[in-house]
This record gives C-alpha cells, structure tokens and sequence, in this order.
C-alpha cells in the first residue's frame, strides 16, 4: 500500500498567503513546498515529484498564467489550482484555457480550499497507478540528485534503507561530488523530514570554538559568554544533524562527539548538567580516515561509530552516462535564473563534456555550465565552453600511444587554433613561453 503523502507546491509572492497555505495544508497531511517567484517554482518542479500545483495570478516578473502555460507543456499530468484576488469571466477562461484544473478565490475558507484540492488530487489518481512505486518516490526523495549509472543507483538503495531510521552514517567521496546532498536526500526523504536539517562545516570553525559551537555553552563559561547558548546539536532536534569535513574535528570534539553516539547525550560547555539527545548524525569526508587513524589525528572508536552505514559518492568520471542529465538540470537552472527562458545544450558540445574526466566533479560541471550559460548568445555550443575542455585529445581505449606523439599533436592543435600566437598557446597550456618554444624544438 502506497502511504506517500502528496507533495503540494505553492506558489504566491504573497507570504502571508503563503504561509497561510501552508499551515492549511500541512494541518491536512499534506506535504508541502513553497516558492515566492515563478523562477523559484521551475526549480522545485524540475527537481521534485510533485502531485498539486497552488499558485496566485498576479506576481512581479513572471506571472502565474505563464507559470501554469509551462507547467502545462511540460508537466501535463499534474493538476493545477489557481488561487487569486481577481476574478473575472475573462480571467477565468484564460486560466482554463492556460491548463488550470479549478479556480479559487481570496479570501477563502478551510473547507473550500480543502474540497479544490481532494477535486484537483483525484484527477491524479490515474498518474499514482501508472508510475511504478521506485519511479514515483525517487524524483521526490532524491530531489537535487539526478542520475541513471549503475553507480547512482547504488548510492539512492542505500538511501532508501537507511531514510527511515536514525541510524549513524558517513558519506564519503571526492571533494564537489555532492555529500552534502546525499545527507539531505536521507533526511528530507525520509519520516523525519519535518524535523531540523543543520549542516555544518567542522573545517569552518576554529578549533577552539568547536566545542562551543557544537555543544553550547552557559554564560561564563569562557570570555564572551555573555549568555546561555544552544549549540548545533540542540538546533538539531529531532532531525538530523549533518557534519561535514568531520576528520578536521579536534580530537577534543571527537571525544564528546563519541559520547554523545553512544550514550545520546551531550553537556554544554562550562556547565556539569547532562542533556539528552534525540538526532540522527550524518558525517562526511574526503580525507582517508584510516590513514588519520594511524597518524593518530582521529580517534578508532568513533570511526567504527560513524561507519553504521557508509555511502561512497563515485566521482563523475565514473557515471558519465549521468553527465547529460545533471547539464541538464544546470542548464534549467542557470538558464532561468540568468536568461528567464530555458537553453539547450548542442550534441558536440556535450560530446566534449562527456570525454573530460572531470577532477572537480559534479561542482566543477555545474560552474562550467553557469559560465557558458552566461557567456552563450543561444544554445550552448562549443565556442562558449572553456578553451581547456575544447581541446582535449580523444583516442579510443584500444590505442596505446607514446606520451611524445599525444604532447607533440596536442600542442599543434592548440596552435593552430591560436592562429600560431605563442603567448595564448602557453596560457591554453598552463606552461611558460620558454618551455612552449623548447617543446617546438
């Protein structure tokens, strides 16, 4: 039995109509997102599964009508409901004829919006029985995470297991493969997803505000302690607290972190008074925390206590099949944010995107594409991407060559592509104009 709540989207400029929806709906266990602008809408429908579309007429930009023409194109299946403050006949058949499935009028009762949105839901029956369970949920449950590799999979069946309990777990991978939104798709997909999501940054702190900063503190427990103080681990409550970067936590921390694991329990700095706690930790790390160990910078035991569950984030370069749907997702993204209209990618130019390997990850894709979006004067091509990315050498995994011949074809190609201009050549190159001259040699 599917026991998924339907996930409502609303979106009006005005907060307090906002938030108003909000409570209404949540008081009727629905889950809900919100968005002040069209532009903030697009996101969230590109990146969630979403069942209901809430939104008002009348907003600054992009207005509502274009909103739901949009959403009509590309998202036919959901249901919309117009909530406005001025109605009229004409009003009303451009919004039906724009895809709206029912209007309704400020101010409004309870029951009114409840009975438009049981009427809206129940057109999407038909689209709960047609989507498998998998399909249905992972849209919604891995929210930022786009992928299909093999690789992808294995890391959202883990999710799916461990989303539900409070279960300690630690995320592993390369810098900007995108820990962080594993650690929320664990708990913004899960039962606990009404709770507090804290994500802290242990590398950010000082060292000698750790403790502090983690645990709280009693006024007086140190200079500048002027008044009692909660600390991460109290704003967490309930949810889930997320610490990134952990092997740069002092080893003072980790053993009140070791405590607070085993015995769920934590005292703030400067004072005896023991204080319960009831969170879900998530860790993550780029660094070896084994090879710390042994250099005896982190503590075994709390190592053995994060590793309940481990999630290995697999860098880009080995889910390239995944690279065409997160430019994608950027180009949605950075396409609205920067141009009001979506852009589209041509087929050389990813081409070229798929053959880097991509050593900064999914952040650095997502920094190149914020860059050809701005630079680009309609779809992406290959002009508007970065000179190193352009002039790669591609050979097949079969043709073994000698290091000479690939440096020998790979500077004459940047050369000719500069016209024979040496300066630019060395700067594409990353080398001086003395070494670019031996080589010519």
């Amino acid at each position: 039995m599917d026991l998924r709540k339907e996930n409502i989207l609303i979106v009006d400029d005005d907060i307090d109509i906002l938030e108003l929806l909000q409570r209404h709906l949540q008081s009727m266990d629905y889950h809900t997102y919100k968005a002040v602008s069209v532009k903030e809408a697009l996101f969230i429908l590109k990146d969630t599964f979403i069942d209901l579309l809430i939104t008002d007429i009348q907003m600054p930009e992009i207005d509502g009508l274009q909103l739901l023409k949009f959403a009509n194109e590309h998202y036919p299946e959901i249901p919309k409901l117009v909530v406005t403050g001025y109605p009229s006949v004409e009003g009303t058949l451009e919004v039906i004829k724009s895809g709206a499935t029912d209007y309704l009028t400020k101010p409004f009762t309870k029951l009114e919006l409840k009975e438009a949105v049981e009427k809206a839901l129940k057109q999407n029956t038909s689209r709960k029985k047609l989507v498998p369970k998998a399909v249905n949920q992972k849209p919604n449950i891995y929210a930022d995470m786009v992928g299909e590799s093999e690789a992808f999979k294995k890391v959202t069946n883990i999710i799916e297991r461990v989303k539900d309990n409070k279960a300690t777990v630690i995320v592993t991978g390369e810098s900007g493969t995108g820990k962080e939104l594993v650690a929320r798709a664990i708990h913004y997909s899960g039962k606990f997803s009404r709770e507090p999501f804290i994500a802290v940054n242990c590398a950010a702190i000082p060292e000698n505000l750790q403790e502090a900063e983690l645990f709280g503190y009693i006024k007086g427990a140190f200079t500048g302690a002027n008044e009692n103080r909660n600390g991460f681990f109290q704003a967490a409550k309930g949810g889930t607290l997320f610490l990134d970067e952990i092997g740069t936590a002092s080893l003072a921390v980790q053993t009140k972190l070791l405590r607070a694991l085993q015995e769920k329990e934590i005292t703030r700095v400067g004072s005896q008074k023991i204080e319960k706690v009831d969170i879900r930790i998530i860790a993550a790390t780029n660094a070896n925390l084994r090879e710390e160990i042994k250099n005896n910078t982190f503590r075994e035991d709390l190592y053995y206590r994060l590793t309940v569950v481990e999630i290995n984030v697999p860098p880009l370069r080995e889910r390239k099949s995944d690279i065409a749907l997160l430019t994608e997702k950027f180009l949605r993204k950075y396409g609205i944010e920067f141009k009001d209209r979506l852009l589209r990618i041509s087929p050389e130019a990813l081409q070229v995107l798929q053959r880097y390997n991509w050593p900064g990850n999914i952040r650095e894709l997502e920094n190149i594409i914020q860059r050809a979006v701005i630079m680009a004067d309609g779809s992406i091509e290959v002009k508007d991407l970065p000179d190193f990315l352009k002039y790669q050498i591609n050979f097949t995994d079969n043709e073994l060559r000698p290091l000479r011949d690939i440096e020998k074809e790979y500077v004459q190609r940047v050369l000719n592509h500069t016209d024979g201009n040496k300066t630019k050549a060395a700067e594409i190159l990353q080398i001086d104009r003395k070494t670019l001259r031996e080589k010519l040699k």
